[in-house]
């Protein structure tokens, strides 16, 4: 797998941002900006997310919890699939997350520049080691 996202590689990441809130999304898309990766989306719907996560060629994304009133864990379980990494974004922690992703990273609401770039390394790190796995 890691040889189709060589971008991942070299360190600048496309980023798909499912965020539902824009003020939030612009906050993250600048945040990445700064970290030097780029931004696919952001998207705010869940079915436009999921056809984002199935379709475009990103090699990470961040992942609001609650979508305008929904859930984006069906988006997620896709992302899993498809083997790319991804981070939870949230107001609540982690608490709320269900058994099959308590594992992932999650930036809880508000953070900052720092704790995305942590949260960003844990998700290609985890990713990068199931891969050596296979």
């Amino acid at each position: 797998m890691g040889s189709e996202r060589p971008s991942a590689r070299l360190g600048r990441l496309q980023v798909l941002v499912v965020e539902d809130e824009m003020m939030v999304a612009l906050l993250v898309e600048s945040m990445l900006a700064e970290l030097g990766h780029d931004v696919a989306g952001p998207v705010g719907q869940l079915d436009a997310a999921l056809q984002a996560a199935r379709h475009e060629a990103i090699d990470l994304a961040i992942l609001d919890i609650n979508i305008n009133g929904g859930e984006v864990y069906p988006v997620a379980d896709l992302l899993a699939s498809r083997g790319i990494p991804f981070v939870f974004s949230t107001g609540y922690g982690r608490a709320g997350l269900p058994p099959r992703h308590k594992h992932r990273p999650t930036l809880h609401k508000p953070y900052r520049l720092d704790d995305m770039r942590a949260a960003i390394d844990a998700a290609c790190a985890s990713a990068a080691g199931r891969e050596d796995d296979a």
